[in-house]
Protein backbone atom coordinates (compact mmCIF):
# COMPACT_ATOMS: atom_id res chain seq x y z
CA UNK A 1 0.00 0.00 0.00
CA UNK A 2 1.19 3.56 -0.67
CA UNK A 3 1.17 6.62 1.18
CA UNK A 4 2.69 9.99 1.65
CA UNK A 5 3.88 11.32 4.91
CA UNK A 6 5.20 15.00 4.26
CA UNK A 7 8.05 15.84 6.82
CA UNK A 8 8.75 17.90 9.06
CA UNK A 9 6.52 19.93 10.60
CA UNK A 10 2.90 18.06 11.58
CA UNK A 11 2.78 15.26 9.38
CA UNK A 12 0.25 15.40 7.10
CA UNK A 13 -0.19 12.09 5.45
CA UNK A 14 -1.64 11.31 2.16
CA UNK A 15 -3.86 7.96 1.07
CA UNK A 16 -4.71 6.83 -2.54
CA UNK A 17 -7.91 6.56 -3.40
CA UNK A 18 -9.22 8.58 -0.45
CA UNK A 19 -11.21 11.90 -0.43
CA UNK A 20 -8.90 14.80 1.35
CA UNK A 21 -10.14 18.23 2.29
CA UNK A 22 -7.27 20.23 0.78
CA UNK A 23 -7.35 24.21 2.23
CA UNK A 24 -4.70 26.74 0.97
CA UNK A 25 -4.60 30.41 1.73
CA UNK A 26 -3.28 33.55 0.22
CA UNK A 27 -0.02 34.88 1.89
CA UNK A 28 -0.64 36.56 5.33
CA UNK A 29 -4.36 36.19 4.33
CA UNK A 30 -4.11 38.36 1.40
CA UNK A 31 -6.23 38.38 -1.72
CA UNK A 32 -5.41 36.09 -4.18
CA UNK A 33 -8.40 36.80 -6.20
CA UNK A 34 -9.13 40.12 -6.58
CA UNK A 35 -11.28 39.73 -10.21
CA UNK A 36 -13.70 36.75 -11.89
CA UNK A 37 -10.57 36.51 -14.16
CA UNK A 38 -8.54 35.23 -11.16
CA UNK A 39 -11.27 32.67 -10.28
CA UNK A 40 -11.64 31.48 -13.91
CA UNK A 41 -7.94 31.23 -14.66
CA UNK A 42 -7.49 29.21 -11.03
CA UNK A 43 -10.60 27.30 -11.84
CA UNK A 44 -8.86 26.23 -15.41
CA UNK A 45 -5.62 25.27 -14.24
CA UNK A 46 -7.91 22.93 -11.47
CA UNK A 47 -9.49 21.22 -14.62
CA UNK A 48 -6.39 20.84 -16.90
CA UNK A 49 -3.76 19.58 -13.18
CA UNK A 50 -6.69 17.32 -12.72
CA UNK A 51 -6.74 15.74 -15.67
CA UNK A 52 -2.93 15.11 -16.04
CA UNK A 53 -2.36 13.93 -12.34
CA UNK A 54 -5.66 11.32 -12.19
CA UNK A 55 -7.03 13.12 -9.27
CA UNK A 56 -10.70 13.51 -9.07
CA UNK A 57 -11.92 16.68 -7.29
CA UNK A 58 -15.64 16.12 -5.57
CA UNK A 59 -16.44 19.92 -4.10
CA UNK A 60 -14.50 23.18 -4.04
CA UNK A 61 -15.36 26.74 -3.15
CA UNK A 62 -12.94 29.82 -4.27
CA UNK A 63 -12.82 32.24 -1.90
CA UNK A 64 -11.26 35.64 -2.08
CA UNK A 65 -8.08 35.22 0.18
CA UNK A 66 -8.41 31.28 0.17
CA UNK A 67 -9.47 28.12 -1.37
CA UNK A 68 -11.22 24.86 -0.02
CA UNK A 69 -11.08 21.08 -2.37
CA UNK A 70 -12.27 17.74 -1.55
CA UNK A 71 -9.52 15.80 -3.92
CA UNK A 72 -8.81 12.24 -4.34
CA UNK A 73 -5.45 11.29 -5.81
CA UNK A 74 -6.56 8.17 -7.06
CA UNK A 75 -3.72 5.35 -7.21
CA UNK A 76 -0.65 8.00 -6.73
CA UNK A 77 -0.81 9.84 -3.48
CA UNK A 78 1.78 12.20 -4.89
CA UNK A 79 -1.14 13.24 -7.39
CA UNK A 80 -2.57 15.74 -4.53
CA UNK A 81 1.25 17.90 -3.85
CA UNK A 82 1.74 17.87 -7.88
CA UNK A 83 -1.67 19.49 -8.32
CA UNK A 84 -1.59 22.23 -6.23
CA UNK A 85 1.98 23.13 -6.93
CA UNK A 86 1.22 23.49 -10.11
CA UNK A 87 -2.08 25.31 -9.87
CA UNK A 88 -0.42 27.32 -6.87
CA UNK A 89 2.62 28.21 -9.10
CA UNK A 90 0.73 29.30 -12.33
CA UNK A 91 -1.91 31.47 -10.26
CA UNK A 92 1.29 33.32 -8.50
CA UNK A 93 2.86 33.30 -12.10
CA UNK A 94 -0.16 35.17 -13.72
CA UNK A 95 -0.92 37.47 -10.62
CA UNK A 96 2.45 38.42 -10.08
CA UNK A 97 3.09 39.36 -13.69
CA UNK A 98 -0.46 41.00 -13.98
CA UNK A 99 0.65 43.18 -11.05
CA UNK A 100 4.28 43.75 -11.59
CA UNK A 101 5.48 42.14 -8.42
CA UNK A 102 7.14 39.38 -7.12
CA UNK A 103 7.14 36.37 -3.92
CA UNK A 104 5.15 34.43 -2.88
CA UNK A 105 1.26 34.72 -3.05
CA UNK A 106 -0.23 31.78 -1.09
CA UNK A 107 0.78 30.42 2.69
CA UNK A 108 3.75 28.15 2.18
CA UNK A 109 2.15 24.88 2.74
CA UNK A 110 -1.54 24.11 2.29
CA UNK A 111 -3.68 21.99 5.11
CA UNK A 112 -5.13 18.17 4.35
CA UNK A 113 -7.80 16.46 6.35
CA UNK A 114 -8.39 12.59 5.33
CA UNK A 115 -11.75 12.30 4.64
CA UNK A 116 -14.48 8.95 6.07
CA UNK A 117 -16.07 8.82 2.61
CA UNK A 118 -19.27 7.01 4.50
CA UNK A 119 -19.16 9.43 7.68
CA UNK A 120 -18.13 12.85 6.20
CA UNK A 121 -17.92 13.39 2.51
CA UNK A 122 -21.06 15.00 2.52
CA UNK A 123 -20.62 16.49 5.33
CA UNK A 124 -17.61 18.50 4.35
CA UNK A 125 -18.64 19.33 0.79
CA UNK A 126 -21.36 21.15 2.75
CA UNK A 127 -18.75 22.65 4.97
CA UNK A 128 -17.07 24.14 1.69
CA UNK A 129 -19.92 25.25 -0.17
CA UNK A 130 -21.81 26.97 2.45
CA UNK A 131 -18.40 29.56 2.96
CA UNK A 132 -19.81 32.26 1.19
CA UNK A 133 -22.95 31.85 3.32
CA UNK A 134 -21.06 31.79 6.79
CA UNK A 135 -18.87 34.85 5.39
CA UNK A 136 -21.73 37.14 4.59
CA UNK A 137 -20.68 37.33 0.53
CA UNK A 138 -24.24 35.69 -0.05
CA UNK A 139 -27.21 34.75 1.35
CA UNK A 140 -27.43 31.34 -0.39
CA UNK A 141 -25.10 28.90 -1.91
CA UNK A 142 -26.69 29.00 -5.49
CA UNK A 143 -25.86 32.73 -5.86
CA UNK A 144 -22.07 32.03 -5.60
CA UNK A 145 -20.22 31.32 -8.92
CA UNK A 146 -16.89 29.65 -7.78
CA UNK A 147 -17.76 26.84 -6.38
CA UNK A 148 -19.31 23.07 -7.20
CA UNK A 149 -22.91 23.43 -5.61
CA UNK A 150 -24.33 24.62 -8.84
CA UNK A 151 -23.29 21.51 -10.57
CA UNK A 152 -24.41 19.18 -7.89
CA UNK A 153 -27.69 21.25 -6.75
CA UNK A 154 -29.07 21.88 -10.05
CA UNK A 155 -26.76 20.04 -13.05
CA UNK A 156 -24.98 22.78 -14.12
CA UNK A 157 -21.79 22.11 -16.34
CA UNK A 158 -18.54 22.82 -14.43
CA UNK A 159 -15.66 20.94 -15.41
CA UNK A 160 -13.92 20.84 -12.13
CA UNK A 161 -16.18 18.72 -10.43
CA UNK A 162 -16.39 14.70 -10.36
CA UNK A 163 -19.53 13.28 -8.96
CA UNK A 164 -18.74 10.84 -6.15
CA UNK A 165 -20.18 7.72 -5.23
CA UNK A 166 -21.62 9.03 -1.90
CA UNK A 167 -23.42 11.61 -4.12
CA UNK A 168 -24.51 9.48 -6.66
CA UNK A 169 -26.07 7.12 -3.91
CA UNK A 170 -28.49 9.84 -2.90
CA UNK A 171 -31.23 9.15 -6.22
CA UNK A 172 -31.68 6.96 -9.12
CA UNK A 173 -31.65 10.05 -11.40
CA UNK A 174 -29.58 13.58 -11.84
CA UNK A 175 -32.94 15.16 -10.60
CA UNK A 176 -33.49 13.03 -7.96
CA UNK A 177 -29.99 13.51 -6.71
CA UNK A 178 -29.63 17.46 -7.43
CA UNK A 179 -33.13 17.43 -5.26
CA UNK A 180 -31.82 15.35 -2.48
CA UNK A 181 -28.31 17.35 -2.56
CA UNK A 182 -30.50 20.67 -1.86
CA UNK A 183 -32.15 19.47 0.85
CA UNK A 184 -29.25 18.24 3.12
CA UNK A 185 -27.09 21.28 2.24
CA UNK A 186 -30.82 23.24 3.52
CA UNK A 187 -30.41 21.04 6.76
CA UNK A 188 -29.14 23.40 9.97
CA UNK A 189 -25.27 21.68 10.57
CA UNK A 190 -24.75 20.34 13.92
CA UNK A 191 -22.38 22.34 15.95
CA UNK A 192 -20.17 19.61 16.50
CA UNK A 193 -19.76 18.36 13.21
CA UNK A 194 -18.84 22.26 12.22
CA UNK A 195 -16.23 21.89 14.94
CA UNK A 196 -14.32 18.69 14.26
CA UNK A 197 -14.25 19.93 9.84
CA UNK A 198 -12.74 22.80 10.84
CA UNK A 199 -10.25 21.73 13.55
CA UNK A 200 -9.28 18.56 11.60
CA UNK A 201 -8.36 20.60 8.61
CA UNK A 202 -6.88 23.47 10.77
CA UNK A 203 -4.63 20.29 12.29
CA UNK A 204 -3.89 18.15 9.50
CA UNK A 205 -5.65 15.14 11.25
CA UNK A 206 -8.80 12.89 9.97
CA UNK A 207 -12.22 14.20 9.44
CA UNK A 208 -14.05 10.82 10.72
CA UNK A 209 -14.65 8.34 13.47
CA UNK A 210 -12.40 6.03 15.82
CA UNK A 211 -13.22 2.88 13.57
CA UNK A 212 -12.37 5.02 10.47
CA UNK A 213 -8.82 6.18 11.65
CA UNK A 214 -8.37 2.74 13.21
CA UNK A 215 -9.38 0.80 9.79
CA UNK A 216 -6.62 3.07 8.38
CA UNK A 217 -4.29 2.84 11.03
CA UNK A 218 -4.11 -0.99 10.55
CA UNK A 219 -4.09 -0.87 6.66
CA UNK A 220 -1.46 1.45 6.17
CA UNK A 221 0.66 0.96 9.60
CA UNK A 222 0.95 4.53 10.38
CA UNK A 223 -0.21 6.25 13.44
CA UNK A 224 -3.24 9.25 12.79
CA UNK A 225 -3.97 11.54 15.73
CA UNK A 226 -6.68 13.39 16.35
CA UNK A 227 -5.97 14.86 19.02
CA UNK A 228 -6.81 18.66 20.23
CA UNK A 229 -4.47 21.80 20.23
CA UNK A 230 -3.49 20.90 23.69
CA UNK A 231 -4.66 22.64 27.30
CA UNK A 232 -4.21 26.14 27.58
CA UNK A 233 -0.72 27.19 29.78
CA UNK A 234 -1.64 27.57 33.17
CA UNK A 235 -0.90 31.81 34.04
CA UNK A 236 2.21 32.51 35.81
CA UNK A 237 1.45 34.71 39.08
Amino acid sequence: MRYMVVMPRQARIILPNTPHHIMQRGHNRQVVFSSDDDFEYYRENLINFKKEFGCAIYSYCLMTNHVHLIINPGDNPVSISLLMKHVAGRQTRYVNTREKRSGSLWEGRYKSSIVSSKEYLLSCSRYIELNPVRAGTVDQPSEYQWSSYVRKAKGLPDGVVDLDLVYKALGRTAVDRQKSYKEYIRETTPDEELQLIRGSIQRNQVTGGHRFRDKLEKKYKIRLSNNGPGRPKKKVK
